[in-house]
């Protein structure tokens, strides 16, 4: 179990774990509209907080709004710097088709992910070591449901279904 680590916070709603050990905290809507198919939103929580430095949270979309509505966000996952103090807020987007969504003030919107980020400093180098993985991109760790394979159920291995120097 981690430590808990305090976050201030200014506005009117609380961010909240709707259940004990969730990972992401409601943030809601400070106001109404309509997302009409297609349509995007940059939607307000009144929310703003003060990370403590080596910390950033992540604004990610809410899964039952997702599944159930095609509700998403835009940058998934939005990035908020321990500097920033501004108000956070959401760039909706309503994938469904034919259907459009209404938000109500006070609506469940997205969850907000703190999680510890540490410093990196880049070093260049003229070779990468090897790894398992080596230039596999996309798709290349094939598909279904037992790791590696392609839809027939074929075994394949991690670089089987990618052409070299290809990201499939």
């Amino acid at each position: 179990m981690t430590e808990p680590v305090d976050v201030l916070w200014t506005g009117e709603n609380t961010p909240g774990h709707a259940h004990p050990g969730d990972a992401g905290a409601d943030l809601v809507s400070t106001e109404a509209f309509v997302l009409q198919p297609g349509e995007r939103h940059l939607a307000g929580t009144g929310l703003r907080i003060a990370l403590p430095e080596g910390y950033a949270a992540f604004v990610v979309p809410r899964s039952g709004l997702a599944a159930k509505h095609g509700i998403t966000i835009v940058n998934s996952p939005g990035t908020v710097d321990s500097g920033y103090r501004g108000e956070i807020k959401v760039s909706l987007l309503n994938t469904d088709r034919s259907e459009p969504y209404e938000v109500h003030v006070g609506d469940r919107i997205a969850q907000l992910i703190v999680m510890p980020v540490p410093r990196v400093t880049f070093s260049r180098v003229d070779e990468l070591p090897d790894s398992v993985r080596g230039q596999g991109g996309f798709g290349s760790s094939g598909y279904g449901s037992s790791g590696y394979g392609d839809r027939s159920g074929a075994v394949t291995g991690p670089a089987d279904d990618v052409q070299e120097g290809t990201h499939a």
